[in-house]
């Protein structure tokens, strides 16, 4: 298995596409105007406090006020309050919380009036960016994420990724980190941190130590509302959270980010150092890797796949839709059941794939097509937990119910990646056409299909462009498609098509429908 990380740089954005044996599975994108990013730490005050809710409102300088609900504030509130007050005063310069008199718990069924009142001052934390006409998320039990852990200030708890199946590991790990990390300070060990020695621990926590050290001393200055701790870059924080040793290239276009990139991975991973390259070919590099031609096929309403199935996928204001469907290909299975099971394994593997290329998330519906058997939808549902196993978002997969339905939560921290695949059409009118690429994979998948009802002579009639795109340059896509299937296709081009007519015809000059 081959990952690669694709960056892109202009001016003001960043682009970060990461791929999996080729094949497109993540985007990413940095832009400099968003100030509201998962993981940013607030001084904000409380705007008002709604028990009917049993929420506050705060205002962290957002146009809507964020949400803060009662089971967000964490247990250790009076002392987070107390803390901010006395360092918001002056009165608290020792930062590291070993001297610290720590205030008792609030009740975990309290009442949000009984804690919080308008206008406090409180760090605050963004878990869920805003999305559509809704404010950001935030909590108030804050943490800093590093390579291996993750800093919990106002708590004594280590805890460790479920992930790391060892029990003997698990032991050392805590044993390890509970002897270095300070009073007042409670740490998540991360799955990147199996196998690892204290001293990388030790570093990473004292990386840690000085940012939370760094936000505090701005506390004292900083206006209410501000950002007082950003989460790190875009290239930084993505390398953090999904770099791992099974990477194996990661390629940018930009030298100043590129020597970003290779210092960080020569912090985290020395021996993966020369895998960061600098790309200098003329071709842009989202072209240069396909990502362009992925992109455009990815994110229209159809998703094409294998074997002439195809998925489409349709968005409500409270859910996401995926139906599956079958298309009309060439049944070589032996029954109905067969098909269905073959169809659904891999719809299943595009769908995990495009969820989180899309980054949908909250209630996702699947309709696979019907199969009889009890063994094989549980083959599909142990296949598609297999698929997703990856996806770093919280998420939950139900059983098929009788009905072919398969139901998924999938936790929803930012806007949906929305990607425009249509174009204006050159004919005219006013309306949107399927980007070009789009009719010569469609062309592509006919023609297979064609292929494999053993027509000897196939002659395919398209519009000049069409034509040209198929037949020009080494290897042309009619080239590949003789070296795939050992047939010939003619091309002829018609100027009485529309931009994206095309029609098949065998030896005889009848239309193949």
């Amino acid at each position: 298995m081959e990952k690669e990380l694709i960056i892109r740089s202009s001016s003001d954005i960043v682009d970060f596409a990461l791929l999996k044996d080729g094949k497109l599975i993540e985007l990413h994108k940095d832009e400099d105007d968003n100030n509201f990013s998962v993981g940013d730490i607030f001084i904000a005050k409380i705007r008002k406090a709604v028990p009917g809710l049993n929420a506050a409102f705060v205002n962290v300088g957002y146009e809507k006020d964020a949400f803060l609900h009662y089971h967000d504030l964490g247990p250790k509130l009076p002392s987070l309050l107390k803390f901010v007050k006395r360092v918001s005063a002056g009165r608290h310069t020792d930062f590291l919380l070993k001297n610290f008199q720590f205030e008792k718990d609030i009740d975990k069924n309290g009442s949000i009036a009984n804690v919080l009142k308008s206008n406090q001052s409180l760090l605050v934390q963004i878990v869920k960016e805003p999305i559509s006409t809704k404010g950001p998320r935030i909590s108030s039990e804050l943490s800093i994420a590093g390579r291996y852990i993750v800093l919990v200030p106002f708590s004594d708890r280590i805890s460790i990724s479920q992930k790391i199946g060892s029990k003997e590991e698990k032991e050392r790990l805590k044993r390890l980190v509970r002897s270095i990390t300070p009073k007042g300070f409670g740490v998540i060990i991360r799955t990147v941190a199996e196998g690892k020695k204290v001293a990388e621990l030790d570093k990473d926590l004292q990386n840690l130590l000085n940012r939370w050290t760094a936000m505090c001393k701005k506390i004292n200055k900083a206006h209410h509302p501000s950002k007082v701790l950003s989460e790190m870059n875009k290239a930084s924080s993505i390398l953090r959270d999904i770099f791992d040793d099974s990477f194996t290239s990661i390629t940018v276009d930009d030298e100043v980010l590129y020597e970003q990139i290779k210092d960080y991975v020569q912090e985290i991973a020395p021996a993966k150092e020369s895998i960061v390259k600098l790309y200098k070919n003329g071709v842009p590099i989202y072209e240069k890797f396909g990502i362009e031609r992925q992109i455009k096929t990815s994110f229209g309403r159809t998703v094409s796949m294998a074997k002439g199935a195809y998925l489409v996928i349709e968005h409500t204001e409270a859910m996401h839709v995926v139906d599956v469907n079958s298309g009309n290909r060439s049944n070589k299975e032996k029954n109905q059941e067969d098909t269905a099971l073959e169809v659904n394994l891999i719809s299943a593997s595009e769908i995990a794939r495009q969820l989180r290329l899309r980054d949908m998330g909250g209630i996702i519906v699947v309709d696979f097509i019907d199969m009889g058997k009890a063994e094989n939808r549980k083959k599909l549902y142990n296949h598609l937990r297999d698929e997703m196993n990856d996806d770093k978002a919280k998420h939950k997969i139900l059983p098929p119910s009788k009905f072919g339905l398969v139901q998924i939560t999938r936790q929803r921290v930012r806007p949906e990646r929305n990607i425009k695949t249509k174009e204006e059409n050159p004919n005219g009118g006013g309306n949107e056409i399927e980007a070009p690429i789009k009719v010569v994979q469609k062309i592509t998948q006919d023609l297979e299909r064609l292929f494999k009802k053993d027509y000897k002579k196939i002659t395919l009639n398209a519009h000049p462009f069409i034509a040209a795109f198929l037949t020009k340059g080494f290897p042309s896509v009619r080239s590949k498609w003789f070296l795939e299937h050992k047939k010939w296709v003619k091309v002829l081009p018609r100027d009485a098509y529309t931009y994206l007519e095309y029609h098949f015809f065998d030896k005889n000059g009848k239309e193949i429908k």
